[in-house]
């Protein structure tokens, strides 16, 4: 909490500017391009690791991403005082309505450097499915190149 927050309360109007979600908030900021051939999200989760990240798709149109940040072990140490703790702890979730002409079964996910990238194929052929998948996420060493081009940015929080 910052001290801001900690000298006008938890229930303030910065509350509404933070948001309750750490994917909400600034440190967690998102891209979302369209190329011809796929959606491309980035997503910045700064100080988590890919196991404590997972990826869904529910009823074959959702994409719906959770995390979760731990608070680290303290040592009972005399003379340690905080300053300062902003850095939020605790589970996070954000979801996005995806088009209806995707490959769910091929979407790809990867983590490198605290960004999640979410590839998600199209497939103008396509007929919208429900589904519920879970997707798996490689590590900084199962690092592909993603596909590099000018598509359009598109944000939207669900």
């Amino acid at each position: 909490m910052s001290l801001l927050q900690s000298l006008l309360g938890q229930n303030s109007l910065l509350d509404s500017f933070w948001g309750n979600s750490f994917l909400d908030t600034p440190d967690a900021q998102m891209d979302w391009k369209e190329t011809p051939h796929a959606h491309i999200f980035h997503i910045d989760l700064p100080g988590l690791r890919k196991e404590d990240v997972k990826l869904e798709v529910h009823e074959g149109s959702v994409l719906h991403i959770t995390a979760e940040r731990k608070e680290e072990a303290e040592a009972d140490e005399k003379g340690v005082k905080w300053h300062c703790r902003e850095r939020r702890v605790g589970a996070f979730s954000r979801e996005f309505r995806l088009p209806e002409n995707v490959k769910v079964d091929e979407i790809k996910a990867s983590m490198h450097d605290g960004v999640l990238t979410v590839t998600v194929p199209k497939d103008e052929h396509k007929k919208k499915t429900k589904q519920h998948k879970a997707v798996e996420i490689a590590g900084d060493a199962e690092q592909s190149h993603a596909s590099k081009g000018l598509g359009r940015f598109v944000c939207c929080k669900a």
